[in-house]
């Protein structure tokens, strides 16, 4: 039976059919504008119309299930949306409104989640016991998977460690705290950093390139990120204590992440004198979160 998933962003839609016995080729893939200014109702109806064409171009039957990742998560307990920054989604009943609109079974879970679960299975981290997946971009996210299942949580929240405070970390957060990990280290508030030092309004790849010419108020940030960084993960350590961390995001590619000196920051924070736990970069690319969200189906049979 193929897997059939479907990827949820705030600005497109992406859909994917793999085989089984080779989960990291698709048979099809497509996309399609979320267009979310448009409101709940056209956001399902675009999905609905995307599972219409994967269909038309594979030319399979309608599978029992599909798989969705998406921003923000499902209370388990009332089977609704929360903490969506596509907002539309919030406090709607998305899984069963989806099974409806489609006439099969639709499991949704967080992006994050679908990230982790693709790199633990086909990508990084691939047979590895304890995964945590980590995304560090225009905000921070991770996904948590043990023995290849993904851990969610009582409240759905498993993995959130970007919304952890950092000690003496004081901006806001759309989330109504403050020194959330996420205000600290994602690209934005990194580009923010800089700004705050020079005046001048850079994105994160411009920053880098300035910090390889040793320029100071770059090579700063930098700093800041490595040191934050290292805090912010060994909290996760401690409690988690994964086999691999695999970072994805734009953040997520920089080299300094993955360094020794990072390692060593690292361990200044963790109960442990040493660091064993592998730091790699993800295998899959942008296929993760699609990809992930196909397996979603093969974890809820039976």
């Amino acid at each position: 039976m193929h897997l059939w998933g479907i990827d949820l962003g705030g600005t497109k839609i992406e859909g994917t059919i793999i085989d089984p016995s080779q989960p990291n080729h698709a048979l099809c893939r497509l996309r399609l504008p979320t267009e979310a200014n448009l409101g709940y109702d056209h956001v399902i109806n675009q999905i609905g119309r995307l599972v219409g064409q994967l269909k038309k171009e594979s030319g399979l039957p309608y599978p029992p299930a599909v798989g969705l990742g998406t921003p923000g998560v499902v209370e388990p307990a009332t089977g609704l949306m929360k903490n969506s920054n596509t907002v539309c989604l919030n406090k709607r009943a998305l899984p069963k409104d989806l099974s409806t609109k489609l006439g099969m079974n639709a499991h949704v879970a967080n992006d994050a989640n679908c990230f982790a679960l693709a790199e633990a299975t086909l990508g990084a981290a691939k047979n590895r016991r304890v995964v945590l997946g980590l995304i560090i971009g225009t905000g921070t996210g991770a996904g948590i998977v043990v023995n290849g299942q993904i851990l969610t949580g009582c409240h759905g929240i498993a993995g959130e460690w970007g919304h952890n405070p950092i000690a003496d970390e004081k901006t806001p957060c759309y989330c109504g705290k403050a020194g959330c990990v996420e205000t600290v280290i994602a690209g934005p508030s990194l580009e923010r950093f800089y700004f705050g030092l020079t005046g001048v309004a850079l994105r994160l790849p411009e920053i880098v390139r300035l910090a390889g010419s040793r320029d100071p108020s770059a090579m700063a940030t930098l700093d800041r990120l490595r040191a934050k960084f290292a805090q912010a993960i060994a909290a996760v350590l401690n409690i988690l204590d994964p086999d691999v961390v695999v970072i994805g995001g734009g953040v997520g590619n920089l080299d300094l992440l993955y360094e020794n000196e990072t390692r060593v920051a690292i361990v200044r924070h963790l109960f442990n004198s040493e660091l064993n736990t592998e730091f790699l970069k993800p295998a899959l690319g942008d296929s993760a979160g699609v990809f992930g969200a196909a397996l979603l189906t093969a974890q809820n049979t039976g």
